[in-house]
């Protein structure tokens, strides 16, 4: 049963449903795995240090998630005022991805995008609540064959990325719930990059 249904049957209100949704996202975040996090934290430090470029992907919401993370992401040098992390969202060019759609299929809007941009070593941060969207699924397979590293953010069950992954951060959810996985998602865009910019900084002074 979606969670959310039974948390709305059982007050039929606006504060009770409101309450019992915070306390689920509460629940959530408390049973992510923080060696998890630390191992993706530790992935974008490599590749910012190694001059190698994140690439973002992700459908509806999460490609919403996936422009933001990699907006924010992107900002972290700045606001620590260091070496800044190279970022790119796969979703953002409307003309490019709907060209790509309509010329060789939607499940390759983001493979063919890799084919042309990504180098050994780049890492690619795949966001999805299912695991299993082909369009993600396809440009992980192209990353792996040009030698990078994949980030996978997934929710429900993990789907197929739970395994295609090298470091995957899973909010484990009923099938269905994308709002509590794409508010995770996000929750966790902030942790990692407010994180990054404090660590960085930190650092800087140390090494004066």
């Amino acid at each position: 049963m979606n969670h959310l249904k039974k948390i709305f049957e059982e007050g039929m209100n606006e504060t009770d449903y409101f309450t019992g949704y915070f306390n689920y996202l509460n629940d959530l975040q408390m049973k992510l795995n923080v060696a998890d996090i630390n191992d993706v934290i530790n992935c974008f430090i490599n590749a910012r240090e190694n001059g190698k470029t994140i690439y973002f992907a992700g459908n509806g919401g999460s490609a919403a998630t996936a422009s933001h993370f990699a907006q924010d992401l992107g900002e972290v040098g700045r606001k620590a005022n260091v070496k800044s992390f190279r970022t790119v969202s796969l979703a953002d060019s409307v003309p490019l991805l709907t060209a790509i759609g309509n010329d060789y299929g939607y499940e390759n809007i983001f493979s063919i995008q890799l084919s042309e941009l990504f180098s050994k070593g780049d890492v690619l941060v795949v966001i999805s609540a299912s695991g299993n969207s082909p369009n993600v699924i396809a440009a992980v397979k192209q990353a792996k064959e040009m030698g990078g590293d994949i980030v996978g953010m997934v929710g429900f069950d993990g789907g197929k990325l739970l395994e295609m992954c090298d470091y995957v951060i899973h909010v484990k959810t009923n099938k269905g719930e994308f709002g509590p996985v794409e508010d995770l998602h996000m929750i966790l865009d902030h942790m990692v990059t407010s994180f990054l910019v404090f660590k960085l900084m930190n650092e800087k002074v140390k090494n004066k």
